[in-house]
């Protein structure tokens, strides 16, 4: 048994590699999930009927069909088109893509969780609508989704497993050769069970913490509590008449 696992020992440097390009797509495709999500939240919420049924049209489609005939359509498919691209770069693209449209619902969400008293006020008050979506909806709707953007953030990163399937070498992928080379099954897969455990631990921990750092809660003035002689004569009537 020790000897099975010094021989996978010998793959560390490729599962960090691995681990690395994982890393990359995952960060890439969030940011591209990002922006997609916030434009078509903007356009669904617009005055435009276009473009409200564009982006109606770009949510139902992605949320009703498999990611990964999303991945095939962009790797496979748009060659055929003339549109050539690497397994890295169609994995970003399939990805952000696809998580930009549950993205765009929780932001819609979120910007409809603000209280409409506020832009009214902020409207009577003559604040530009680029000020007041960057310095009052943005804010305000970021902080109630925000524990559902860190989700999805986790959520792509265990969806670029699905990426093996276009023989991207990402964590999946690389376990998967390196199991047809050692038939260590428990083991390599084993290995890449512990790595994205961490991973996702790491991005919730880093979630957390700027989502603490970002939207901290209010300061409270606190009311200092009377000494214990001072309660123990303020809840005795006898000795308050005494007194008096």
């Amino acid at each position: 048994m020790s000897y099975q696992w010094l021989t996978l020992w010998s793959y560390g440097e490729t599962f960090l590699t691995a681990a690395w390009l994982t890393l990359q797509v995952t960060l890439l495709a969030f940011m591209l999930a990002v922006a997609l999500g916030l434009l078509a939240a903007l356009a669904k919420a617009s005055a435009l009927a276009p473009l409200r049924w564009l982006s109606h049209c770009y949510v139902e489609f992605i949320r009703n069909t498999p990611v990964l005939l999303q991945i095939f359509i962009i790797f496979f498919g748009l060659p055929s088109l003339g549109v050539t691209m690497s397994a890295f770069t169609a994995g970003v693209l399939a990805l952000g893509i696809n998580v930009g449209a549950y993205l765009s619902e929780i932001f819609r969400a979120g910007i409809q969780s603000v209280p409409k008293g506020q832009l009214e006020a902020a409207w009577i008050l003559g604040i530009p609508r680029r000020q007041l979506f960057l310095s009052v909806v943005l804010p305000q709707a970021a902080r109630a989704v925000w524990p559902a953007i860190i989700n999805n953030l986790i959520q792509l990163l265990l969806g670029t497993s699905l990426l093996s399937a276009i023989a991207l070498p990402e964590l999946t992928g690389t376990a998967t050769v390196i199991n047809a080379r050692t038939l260590l099954y428990i083991q390599t897969f084993s290995v890449v069970t512990v790595v994205y455990l961490l991973l996702s631990n790491l991005f919730a921990w880093l979630g957390n913490l700027a989502g603490r750092r970002m939207f901290h809660p209010p300061l409270v003035t606190q009311v200092k509590k009377p000494a214990w002689w001072a309660r123990k004569w303020l809840t005795n009537p006898l000795k308050r008449e005494n007194a008096l």
